[in-house]
């Protein structure tokens, strides 16, 4: 008997959300009940048997062998006339009851090859029609705790769950991101062929953070060797492996055991700067840290005099701190990193939700 859906998938199968029950689930349930209206049928007619007339048989008895020929011939075909009902009562059972049951066990099994077929074929037409149009996407490799987390800022700061691809080998962490009504593939991230699967080829991020620091290591050059141009995040539990994950290809490196570590040497020393530190860390409510673009009238204005608290400035693709001589001046092209309330205030709109100018709006 075929396995449940989750059993039946294979390393490296591409599954998008929100699939329906397996199709081979719904095949079984449909013969069993095929097969019960055909018992039901038997014993209806045997328990009727002298309401019957079997014209081969000279006594014109119908036995259990004649009643399970009967029920047969009568539910797939429309009966060859051999074996029938004589009395008002068998025929009335046969109007109101098998005749009912023959449509529905005809219907039962053509819409259940049709529904295989269908459901098998509407699959692959999903997938295929996912392949063609997923690019520019943000692949997670790895959805434990910290890949779901990544997962949640970025789909509140804009980005659909449509363009988001899980890859795990782990299938109780494929049901969470199923649960979170994100595509995945099921498979090792080290592998060129589970990568290209998740078409980390086209992507634009890759994001990785498995709970070895050595499988991060190896997914990030495999997905530099298959995608040069992507930014890469990856996460590492200790502070040797930094620079092997940036030589491996890494834009940035978060280190999760030594970050920890200091969140807690820091609470301990001081509670209220350990809780700032976490509110800073946390999204949704209080402070929060966010990118945004410089406006067209912020431009020549010193970054201490922005009503966001201003604490770097991205220039050139160098990040400078808010101090430093070279950005005391803001010019047209700049980012910014701010701490802000994390509810939009009107004094403080990120670029595009209340109609305002960015300077890279006004360039193009």
């Amino acid at each position: 008997m075929p396995r449940a859906a989750d059993d039946q998938e294979v390393s490296g199968r591409v599954q998008l959300p929100e699939r329906s029950r397996s199709p081979w689930f719904e095949l079984t349930r449909r013969l069993l009940l095929a097969v019960g209206i055909l018992v039901g049928t038997v014993m209806l007619v045997y328990f009727d048997r002298e309401g019957y007339r079997d014209a081969s048989d000279p006594a014109n008895r119908v036995s259990l062998l004649d009643a399970i020929y009967y029920t047969t011939v009568t539910l797939s075909t429309t009966g060859y006339g051999d074996i029938t009902p004589v009395s008002d009562q068998a025929r009335l059972i046969n109007a109101f009851i098998i005749t009912p049951a023959r449509i529905g066990f005809l219907v039962l099994l053509i819409g259940t090859t049709l529904e295989v077929l269908a459901s098998q074929g509407r699959e692959q037409f999903r997938i295929a029609r996912w392949r063609n149009r997923m690019h520019d996407h943000v692949v997670v490799i790895g959805y434990g705790r910290k890949g779901r987390s990544a997962v949640e800022v970025l789909t509140r700061n804009g980005r659909s769950r449509d363009e988001i691809v899980v890859v795990d080998p782990n299938p109780a962490a494929l049901d969470d991101a199923k649960y979170d009504k994100l595509a995945i593939v099921r498979g090792d991230a080290t592998r060129r062929d589970s990568l290209r699967r998740a078409k980390v080829d086209d992507a634009t991020q890759v994001i990785i953070t498995t709970d070895r620091d050595d499988t991060n290591v190896l997914s990030t050059l495999t997905v530099r060797q298959l995608n040069p141009d992507a930014f890469i995040v990856a996460a590492v539990r200790e502070e040797e492996n930094v620079p092997l994950a940036r030589q491996s290809g890494a834009d940035s490196v978060v280190t999760s055991s030594d970050a920890v570590g200091r969140l807690l040497g820091l609470s301990s020393l001081s509670p209220n700067l350990g809780s700032v530190l976490e509110d800073l860390l946390s999204y949704g409510h209080g402070l929060e840290v966010a990118e945004r673009e410089l406006l067209v009238n912020e431009v020549g204005r010193q970054p201490q005099q922005l009503p966001d608290q201003v604490i770097a400035v991205i220039r050139d693709e160098k990040v400078y701190r808010y101090f430093d001589p070279v950005v005391s001046q803001l010019a047209r092209g700049d980012q910014l990193i701010v701490v802000r309330p994390s509810q939009e205030l009107p004094w403080a709109p990120r670029p595009g939700t209340h109609g305002e100018e960015t300077t890279g709006e006004d360039e193009a």
